[in-house]
């Protein structure tokens, strides 16, 4: 074993412990500080040990189905990592194999802003919502009142038909 390694891992635990007894806000006694000494050692000691296992997590994670190039090619749609297949969406296919998008995009590491609607269907939605009026303030009504008559104002069309006739007559 290497024992500059192992001396300097001992003088960090102790600077460690030093600094901790020396904050006022801290009240130890005596067994604490050999106690909180063995844990900075020990914790110092696993970081500077090579984990066998490091390797095999890496190589557990899932592999996407397509790029992330490949997966925004298309306005029309975007490619699931998950099997391939094009979604206009992709919240519900993900609920489908229980994940939400955070997780979704944690899995594959993709960035915070990445889309999970295709641009077409995204602009679809919202010239149907600007057309129905959602997202625009409510307009003040105007009081009701009888309409005023101009002299400008058409005169009403003459009836036509059986009741017309009887009218008219």
């Amino acid at each position: 074993m290497n024992t500059d390694n192992d001396i300097n891992t001992i003088e960090l635990a102790t600077d460690m412990t030093i600094a901790w007894l020396s904050n006022p806000n801290t009240r130890a006694g005596a067994e604490d500080a050999s106690s909180f000494l063995l844990s900075m050692k020990d914790a110092l000691d696993k970081q500077q040990a090579p984990e066998a296992g490091v390797e095999t997590d890496i190589a557990d994670l899932p592999q996407p189905a397509v790029s992330v190039r490949k997966s925004l090619a298309s306005k029309d749609h975007l490619i699931s990592m998950i099997d391939g297949k094009p979604y206009k969406t992709l919240r519900r296919h993900l609920s489908t194999h229980g994940m939400t998008p955070a997780e979704y995009r944690t899995r594959y590491g993709l960035k915070p802003d990445y889309p999970m609607v295709a641009e077409s269907y995204s602009e679809q939605r919202r010239a149907m919502a600007h057309k129905i009026g959602l997202g625009r303030k409510p307009v003040e009504a105007a009081p009701v009142d009888a309409p005023e008559v101009t002299e400008t104002s058409a005169p009403a069309k003459p009836r036509r038909g059986r009741k017309a006739a009887a009218a008219n007559a």
